[in-house]
């Protein structure tokens, strides 16, 4: 079943998108070496409720937390805890909300201080092939045209993508369908009809694709043991491009203000 949205549940679907957008932006203020993960989630629970909505992941299927936040070789689902970010650290922040029955739903990885090239060009791409991806996300394309260009992208530029891990179309429920992988052929899959509502969320691996889950039963890391990246954005497909209902505008406004640029630009020589 497709699920295009009418234009009033988009419009709270935009709502409930641009307060994940802003709470995303407060963790961007205080991520840093010496912060716990654990001290994220709170500041992110405490800004929700206190916009009047709930977050979007806690109780989810028994999920613990109000955020996901992933480190280093954790590609999506880690478990805010007491562990201690360090310089050179890269923390996957996914954060989702409820609000007036529809979801919100984002991811924005993070650098904790000064990052290696590699790591740092890993985010780049990572980030552009998200929208490498939106670009694609037009009625009358298909599925496989929006993961073709992401996989493209990125591999294009020496990484890999996770395949188990997809984004998922957006509404009353906060999974919804179609899925929508990080890679496939062009003109293949479901058809893209204007009022879908997806979320797009390249995984990308500095090593190679496979991941496990760790036994906690939620974190997703890389096999290998090497770092990943994670950017999500919730679309709405359009007749001519994509309406982007979530947005990163607001984080990378905190980012730059604090850190003169983001994790990929003026990088020390």
């Amino acid at each position: 079943m497709l699920n295009e949205k009418t234009r009033e549940a988009i419009e709270i679907m935009r709502e409930c998108n641009l307060l994940v957008s802003k709470t995303l932006a407060e963790i961007a203020k205080i991520v840093e070496p010496g912060v716990t993960t654990l001290e994220l989630d709170r500041i992110a629970e405490e800004y929700i409720l206190d916009h009047g909505a709930l977050p979007g992941f806690k109780g989810y299927n028994g999920f613990p937390k109000t955020l996901c936040t992933s480190v280093n070789s954790q590609v999506v689902h880690g478990i805010p805890s007491g562990y201690v970010l360090k310089e050179g650290d890269i923390v996957s922040v996914d954060c989702g909300v409820r609000k007036n029955g529809y979801y919100g739903d984002t991811a924005y990885t993070f650098a904790v201080g000064e990052l290696s090239d590699n790591v740092a060009k890993l985010l780049r791409v990572t980030h552009d092939s998200l929208y490498k991806g939106i670009e694609q996300a037009v009625a009358g394309k298909r599925l496989g045209d929006i993961g073709h260009a992401i996989q493209t992208h990125a591999e294009g530029s020496g990484f890999s993508v996770v395949r188990e891990m997809v984004g998922h179309g957006l509404g009353e429920s906060l999974h919804e369908e179609p899925e929508v992988p990080n890679y496939g052929r062009r003109g293949r899959g479901t058809l893209l009809r204007s009022g879908m509502v997806i979320c797009i969320e390249p995984m990308i691996n500095l090593g190679g694709r496979y991941i496990i889950q760790e036994p906690d039963g939620w974190t997703i890391r890389t096999r290998d043991n090497k770092p990943s990246a994670h950017y999500e954005l919730a679309v709405v497909i359009g007749k001519e491009k994509a309406d982007t209902l979530s947005t990163f505008k607001y984080i990378e406004e905190e980012l730059i203000n604090k850190n003169k640029g983001l994790p990929w630009q003026n990088k020390k020589p």
